[in-house]
């Protein structure tokens, strides 16, 4: 192989994304072509995890063409996570909050929010998640922390809370400061005091996403941390069910009012169908087929994709090992999938692509 071929059959692969060739995006960066081996840097400006994964697969197959005994070194740069905050007062190291909103309880955010996480730090990113679910904390038993607590620490002179960290996530819950048997019977004021203190007084460092699992509904937490957080965007979480599309509306109508105004990064259909793990390729559309798609179309939102109804899924919350962690094809497709359109579009709320929501049409 000579460099020359090289560059010539990377000329045929295309990114996904930009739909132009490597060469002519001038991605292609320090070549180096010695007998078998070949090493280069694709300069790929995305963080989407299966944007990289194409280009990878392409690239070797294309390389493969001249040479099927050439051992391929290709190494990725340019994909750093982007952001639109800057200097903010509060959560300065953070780049990207993203809240996941649902209008309904039941329909899995906590579980959608997890994985979500847990897929962005799959791509190499540093992710938090902050559960401000007061009254129905789930992150100490999805994640396996019950009964921890988390540590303090002086920072500048003042004392702050420092997150637990669990499968590389660092993690905060009122369900890891309070005794679980003891119910949080709170009003309005003690709610917004805690999620205050999530955001002030607790050391989340450097992170490329800070992932919030809001509580159902669109109450006193939602008004509190849209005035204390500059948010990037919001997922709202549905299922197929009327029920769940009618309360679906109400919260994507509050990131839509003048005085919020907060992107929508998208909407993402929850229990879309159920596989069984004896039939992976079956789909029963137990509580109606593709509501959550028709609701993205009906108010213009992007539509992230469908998360599948399986057991797995359930028994990997109920035993603390979330189900991007599991050996589940099918369903760690399905979040790889929706966590990179999330991704590709915070990235284009960051560079200035208007995602708000018209609230006439909600």
């Amino acid at each position: 192989m000579t460099e020359a071929e090289v560059i010539k059959v990377l000329g045929t692969v295309i990114h996904p994304e930009k739909q132009k060739d490597l060469i002519s995006l001038n991605m292609l960066k320090h070549l180096m072509v010695s007998g078998n081996e070949v090493l280069f840097t694709i300069d790929l400006d995305s963080p989407a995890r299966q944007t990289r994964l194409t280009v990878e697969k392409d690239c070797i197959e294309a390389i493969k063409k001249i040479n099927g005994d050439a051992n391929i070194d290709i190494r990725f740069s340019g994909s750093i996570v982007s952001t639109s905050r800057a200097n903010d007062s509060v959560l300065k190291g953070v780049k990207n909050i993203i809240a996941v909103v649902s209008g309904k309880g039941g329909v899995g955010k906590s579980t959608v929010s997890a994985n979500l996480a847990l897929a962005l730090a799959d791509t190499g990113a540093s992710v938090g998640l902050m559960d401000a679910d007061i009254y129905g904390p789930s992150v100490p038993i999805m994640f396996g922390v019950r009964g921890e607590r988390p540590m303090m620490r002086e920072v500048g002179g003042k004392g702050m809370i420092v997150p637990l960290e669990k499968f590389g996530i660092k993690l905060i819950s009122i369900g890891l400061l309070v005794d679980e048997k003891s119910a949080v019977a709170w009003r309005g004021p003690m709610v917004s005091s805690a999620i205050r203190q999530f955001v002030t007084d607790v050391d989340w460092g450097e992170l490329d996403y800070l992932v919030i699992d809001m509580p159902p509904g669109t109450g006193d937490i939602h008004l509190t941390l849209m005035q204390l957080v500059p948010v990037t965007g919001a997922v709202v979480v549905t299922t197929p069910q009327d029920v769940a599309l009618a309360d679906a509306k109400k919260a994507v109508a509050i990131f839509g009012q003048h005085q919020v105004k907060i992107p929508i990064v998208g909407l993402v259909e929850n229990m879309a169908y159920f596989t069984p793990a004896e039939l992976p390729d079956n789909k029963y559309y137990i509580f109606g087929k593709e509501g959550g798609k028709r609701l993205a179309d009906e108010f213009d939102l992007d539509f992230l994709g469908q998360i599948p109804l399986v057991q797995s899924i359930r028994e990997g919350g109920d035993i603390g090992i979330p189900a991007m962690l599991n050996d589940d094809a099918v369903t760690k497709a399905a979040f790889y999938a929706f966590a990179d359109e999330a991704i590709k579009n915070i990235d284009k709320i960051n560079k200035g692509v208007d995602k708000t929501v018209n609230i006439a049409h909600v």
